[in-house]
């Protein structure tokens, strides 16, 4: 169990510019979501950046701000999760390999390696503590948050900075549209759900979180659990996990006030989410994050940001809302993603 005490996030909606809990949803027509930047000299010196790939200074940025948010100055563990790392540098390390391999840039190769956004993070905070990085695809960032668990409940960390952060170039889109990961078309997200083709909208982000063992004046909501499941040959069971999952932190289906889905309008596997929410949560309210964040492998991490905003603030944006239900009290939320029905999450999330 771990209180979310502090959020940074860099996202396609303007959540980096504002404090302020999704006021308004940004609209796009695009291949694919980009993120809103802040402005990174109030987070990094102008001359150390200029070496700094995109991701890198997205990473440094959205941990500044979650240890600003919870009033941390240094945090006992740093836990990155990323399924594809820096993609941009690597992209630039190969292109200049094409070329005769001669006069090579350094920089491309040393911040192409997975575990470069943690390491950053932690030479900008200069933190010696517990350092680490998950890259297990679509289960990244939680796998980042069970270490987190794990360490609180072995009692070595107190408060613990985990993050997880992708982001999306022009050519790594154009290879993945080839096995029909994303969207062939431009398509409005607020639109998503009436677009009924394969593939999902693509996206990006950087999402951090300081979670502690105690409650803070900052604290959004408490993370009691995190579960994950692989789908290997039809062995997963949405409804024995789930029973399992609920089960272990003593509650059931009945208890659960919001499920918030990982639909990405992919016609191929969102049903697989309408067939999980009405099979086991008939008549409960529904929310979506997706069409906001877009798809990517760590886009969990933007909906563990509604999740604990919904609870902080005691709002249920229109725009987050899949069915017409909606609940008079929101204390249990349950976060279900799976990643083309492969790799299966639940994330439950609590009021303070």
């Amino acid at each position: 169990m771990a209180f979310i005490n502090g959020i940074g996030l860099i996202s396609p909606q303007k959540t980096a510019e504002t404090k302020e809990f999704l006021a308004e949803a940004v609209e796009y027509t695009s291949d694919y979501l980009k993120c809103i930047e802040p402005g990174y000299r109030a987070y990094l010196d102008p001359i150390v950046s200029r070496r700094m790939s995109r991701l890198i200074k997205m990473g440094i940025a959205a941990a500044r701000m979650s240890l600003a948010d919870a009033g941390l100055s240094m945090p006992d563990a740093i836990i990155t999760g990323t399924g594809l790392g820096s993609v941009m540098d690597t992209e630039k390390l190969l292109d200049s390999l094409s070329h005769e391999e001669r006069f090579l840039n350094p920089t491309p190769f040393i911040q192409s390696t997975y575990n470069t956004i943690s390491s950053q993070v932690a030479i900008n905070l200069k933190c010696h503590n517990y350092n680490s990085t998950y890259v297990h695809r679509s289960f990244s960032f939680e796998s980042g948050l069970i270490d987190a668990l794990l360490q609180m409940e072995e009692g070595t960390a107190s408060d613990l900075l985990v993050g997880g952060i992708d982001e999306m170039t022009d050519n790594h889109l154009r290879i993945t549209r080839r096995i029909g990961q994303w969207k062939m078309e431009p398509v409005n997200n607020m639109q998503l759900l009436s677009c009924h083709t394969p593939g999902a909208l693509a996206g990006e982000g950087a999402a951090f979180f300081v979670l502690g063992r105690e409650k803070t004046p900052s604290t959004y909501a408490e993370l009691p659990d995190v579960r994950t499941s692989i789908n290997l040959n039809g062995s997963y069971k949405a409804g024995q996990v789930l029973d399992g999952f609920l089960g272990a932190n003593g509650l059931t289906v009945r208890d659960i006030d919001l499920v918030i889905l990982g639909i990405n309008g992919d016609c191929n596997h969102d049903p697989l989410y309408r067939e999980f929410a009405e099979t086991h949560f008939p008549g409960k309210a529904l929310a979506w994050y997706k069409h906001l964040c877009g798809e990517y492998y760590t886009a969990t991490g933007f909906g563990l940001y509604v999740a604990a905003g919904v609870l902080k603030n005691r709002v249920y944006p229109s725009f987050l809302h899949f069915n017409d239900v909606v609940p008079s009290g929101i204390k249990n939320i349950l976060l279900y993603n799976h990643y083309r029905n492969v790799n299966h999450s639940f994330l439950l999330v609590r009021a303070v």
